[in-house]
């Protein structure tokens, strides 16, 4: 019972970022696409500006969890994404300074050049988030010692020698490249006015086309990649409350863009990723990991959860720690409603 408490839990917090952090990172993809002039490049930041290092406390809040309720999976995904997590960190980084650095000198080259950074380290972050989730719903060469190491790549087939990236997981990373950037393009739309507030709903509208194709692609292609989603679903038919609400999401997007002030369809933008975590979630469940070698070599939320006993000391410090968070974002995100101005203090 507190291993699913905890493993939903933990899913929890990590939709929470990817809808949170997920447009700020989107909104990073779009800057130099909808942004025509530095006062246009400023309102893109200010729209992030008061929330985007908070957005990032449920990535590590889920990463600390992890570590408490199940010791052995963070032990195993640890080491064998070692490579792709060093590379999220040095792009979280890069995302970080190339915010800081560009206004501090003066310079025709040195902003474009941070500009550059912060897009293209926005981009690269939501392709390699997406190959992670693929990385996860195909599998990794676990055996009976319940380890393994996976390269960046070796022949990009879906078998036993499989890399970080191959056909599959780099189909997913681009759907959640696709996704993220329509998630950022509405938030930006929803927090500026004028012409670019227009070229955000303008590209928001081009994106959703995208998003569409490569959420068919997926839902279609990953039953045969990953049975365990098909039987899991077909046993427990009220899970279909997840992809139902990555559907409505979609077109609630698609048609509430035209929206004056842009909430709805950041909304429903919302409800997309979080029907889409869901369904991942819901599809794997109780498997954390899967195995391509055997089955019976995954990393489950029985063969990888702490004792009973420390799950449940964790609920002292996880309860009182989560609704500080809540408290934090509802405060930060009320004072920041409201469309953002020129002129106005930030970046």
């Amino acid at each position: 019972m507190m291993a699913t408490f905890w493993f939903w839990a933990i899913g929890s917090m990590l939709a929470v970022y990817a809808v949170l952090d997920g447009f700020d990172i989107g909104a990073g993809i779009i800057h130099l696409l909808v942004a025509r002039s530095e006062t246009e490049r400023r309102l893109v930041l200010r729209a992030i500006d008061p929330v985007w290092n908070g957005n990032e406390v449920w990535l590590i809040a889920g990463g600390g969890t992890l570590l408490m309720a199940f010791p052995a999976l963070y032990a195993s995904s640890f080491s064998g994404f070692y490579l792709p997590l060093m590379i999220v960190l040095w792009l979280l980084i890069l995302r970080g300074i190339s915010v800081e650095f560009r206004s501090r000198i003066e310079s025709p080259v040195w902003s474009p050049f941070w500009d550059l950074v912060f897009a293209g380290a926005s981009a690269a972050l939501a392709g390699f988030y997406g190959a992670a989730i693929g990385n996860v719903i195909r599998g990794v060469p676990l055996d009976a010692s319940g380890f393994f190491f996976l390269p960046l790549w070796t022949n990009f087939n879906v078998g036993p020698r499989v890399g970080i990236l191959d056909w599959f997981t780099i189909m997913v990373g681009l759907a959640t490249f696709f996704a993220i950037t329509e998630h950022g393009a509405l938030w930006v739309a929803m927090k500026t006015a004028g012409e670019l507030e227009e070229r955000c709903r303008r590209l928001a509208n081009l994106g959703w086309w995208a998003v569409l194709l490569f959420t068919v692609l997926v839902a279609a292609i990953s039953p045969f990649v990953q049975a365990h989603l098909l039987e899991r679903i077909s046993r427990h038919p009220w899970g279909y409350v997840f992809p139902a609400s990555a559907i409505s999401g979609l077109f609630g997007m698609k048609y509430f863009n035209r929206d004056a002030t842009g909430a709805r369809a950041f909304t429903f933008s919302c409800l997309y990723i979080l029907g889409v975590a869901g369904s991942t979630a819901f599809g794997l469940f109780p498997c954390w990991l899967p195995s391509n070698i055997d089955p019976k070599f995954g990393l489950t939320i029985y063969n990888a959860a702490a004792p009973p006993g420390s799950l449940k000391i964790g609920l002292a410090w996880f309860i009182p720690g989560v609704i500080l968070a809540a408290v934090y974002l509802f405060v930060a995100y009320r004072s920041f409603a409201g469309k953002v101005q020129p002129g106005e203090e930030g970046y």
